[in-house]
């Protein structure tokens, strides 16, 4: 049989170094290749098929990772127009609003994305509650989710202040009051948030690049545990003993 386009550039010095796994054709080949490359490692060789049905989640996992896609895309086109200074922040909003093409509609786009977000992500723990899903080998990953609600409703906090309005700016105020009630640490963390004693320009600094750097990230990782997690439990509740 003539060989296949592919199956010539493999045979080339430059596809040898890059294609360095030999075909796979038993399930333990196929197996040992998850396990050698990095992103397949996030998906066990198999996953029980009710788990990744509508019925069992409502999918109530994959539209909150669908709103935090549309929040980092909206996010980043609303970060070409906005600076975080007091003396700009509101103007900004403003001509993003009337002067900026689609720019009210991002914006929008972006603020029910963040709602959206918090009452899927509140849904997606209340679901995973009732169906038990915490117990073990789960416990491990129902505490990354409860780190993830927790991030989810920071970055929404955090979101709140940067139109620097007469309503966030009592929010802001009201919210950091009450961190202040931390036993132990309450005042540090007031003032960690604040930048000071009051809301000032450090505090609208310090809200937006924990909103658009700091909480992401960390989100993002914790994304990616969790999604880990939960198919390796996935296999070890199946009876799976081909993956670790």
């Amino acid at each position: 049989m003539k060989p296949t386009l592919m199956e010539r550039v493999k045979d080339t010095t430059v596809g040898q170094s890059v294609f360095r796994v030999p075909a796979r054709n038993t399930p333990r080949e196929k197996a040992e290749g998850h396990w050698s490359n990095f992103f397949l490692h996030l998906y066990p060789v198999k996953v029980p098929r009710e788990e990744i049905g509508f019925k069992y989640s409502w999918y109530l996992g994959v539209i909150s990772l669908t709103l935090f896609v549309s929040l980092i895309v909206s996010g980043i086109y609303l970060m070409f127009f906005y600076v975080p200074s007091p003396t700009t922040a509101y103007g900004n909003i403003q001509f993003l609003q009337t002067q900026v093409p689609f720019g009210q509609f991002i914006r929008n786009v972006h603020r029910w994305s963040a709602h959206l977000m918090v009452l899927a992500v509140m849904a997606h723990m209340a679901k995973v509650f009732y169906k038990g899903a915490y117990k073990p080998p789960r416990e491990f990953n129902w505490v990354v989710g409860v780190v993830l609600l927790l991030l989810t409703f920071f970055l929404s906090f955090t979101g709140y202040l940067l139109p620097w309005d007469q309503l966030a700016y009592w929010a802001i105020t009201v919210g950091t009051s009450l961190a202040a009630y931390v036993p132990f640490i309450g005042d540090q963390v007031s003032q960690l948030l604040l930048g000071g004693n009051q809301v000032s320009s450090a505090t609208l600094l310090r809200f937006y690049v924990l909103h658009v750097a700091l909480l992401p990230t960390v989100l993002v990782m914790g994304i990616v545990i969790h999604l880990w997690r939960w198919r390796k439990d996935s296999t070890l509740d199946s009876g799976g003993d081909l993956d670790g």
